[in-house]
């Protein structure tokens, strides 16, 4: 990687501490982290990557990724350059600037395309100023919207996948390809992208009146304020729901809301959540989920799946989850 990182050392520095990217705001450094500033940057880093073996995952915003103590002995990106933030809506005005409003096609429905790194908080709240409907249901989903999609971000109201119409991928040997959703293999908080790169979607919305938008916006994040530990370091929700269950009402049942190990805590406000407060490390954190695991598939006889991401391999305090 030496002649690589000479070449791109305007993009990429070494050893970068990941927990002042993440949410959590635990783990390790990454071996490599790179800042490309376009989609054939991406491409040289993936394709440079695969012929060294070396590892890579994308960084967001950091809201549902786990890093271990250990850290990441791989690359990281982090698509963070403005290409990559653009939103342009249907009539060619961008989020930063005024149109007359959205051009709507014979459909009935606004085109919307958006780089990967797009803030999520503010390109929803921007869809419902421009009354714009079917992202109003993510309110209050942190991380940016490459992020969403790779994860099929959602809740109680809808979920991403509905409203995406392509990706644009660089995948894992440095080939750009436009996907359909049924290519991106959306499934319930997952995708099959098998190591491509998001750098940009096309999503489909419907015009619909600001005011009750905005309102179904609220309602949402209100919700979410009162039922979650929004004001606590969290990766949100760890587990995956099983089918016809809630992991929080599992793991509440089980009467683990509130346990800690080390500096790690299970939410007292939603037990889907682990917290991490002072002090806490990353193995604190997996050694609770392995507790979790145990306990709820002791008494329910339920395995729980991982919602959050998890990189990098614990050593010291836990050898779950396996990674």
């Amino acid at each position: 990687m030496t002649e690589f990182l000479f070449e791109l050392a305007e993009i990429v520095v070494e050893h970068e501490p990941l927990a002042q990217h993440t949410t959590f705001g635990l783990g390790g450094s990454a071996r490599w982290f790179a800042r490309p500033h376009s989609a054939d940057q991406i491409a040289g880093l993936l394709r440079r990557c695969g012929h060294e073996g070396i590892p890579h995952a994308v960084l967001g915003l950091g809201a549902n990724v786990l890093v271990s103590d250990e850290g990441l002995d791989g690359m990281v990106l982090r698509l963070s350059a403005p290409e990559f933030r653009e939103v342009v809506y249907g009539n060619g005005s961008s989020a930063g600037r005024r149109g007359r409003g959205p051009r709507t096609g014979g459909s009935g429905r606004v085109t919307i395309t958006a780089g990967a790194g797009a803030d999520m908080h503010r390109f929803v709240l921007e869809t419902v100023r421009r009354g714009l409907r079917g992202l109003e249901v993510l309110a209050g989903i942190p991380g940016t919207l490459g992020g969403a999609i790779r994860m099929n971000a959602g809740g109680r109201c809808g979920q991403i996948a509905d409203v995406v119409r392509e990706l644009t991928v660089v995948d894992k040997h440095g080939s750009v390809n436009r996907l359909s959703p049924s290519q991106a293999g959306f499934g319930y908080r997952s995708t099959s992208l098998d190591g491509a790169v998001i750098y940009q979607a096309k999503l489909d919305l419907t015009p619909d009146d600001p005011a009750r938008l905005y309102e179904q916006f609220l309602a949402i994040w209100d919700h979410k304020k009162r039922t979650q530990p929004l004001q606590e370091q969290s990766a949100g929700c760890v587990f995956k729901n099983p089918p016809g269950l809630k992991a929080g009402a599992l793991i509440d049942r089980a009467g683990l809301k509130g346990k800690s190990i080390g500096g790690a805590r299970v939410s007292e406000v939603h037990a889907n959540f682990i917290v991490a407060k002072e002090g806490a490390t990353g193995g604190d954190v997996f050694a609770l989920i392995g507790q979790i695991r145990r306990e709820v598939a002791q008494r329910f006889g339920v395995e729980l799946e991982l919602e959050i991401e998890v990189w990098g391999r614990q050593r010291t305090r836990s050898p779950e989850p396996i990674l």
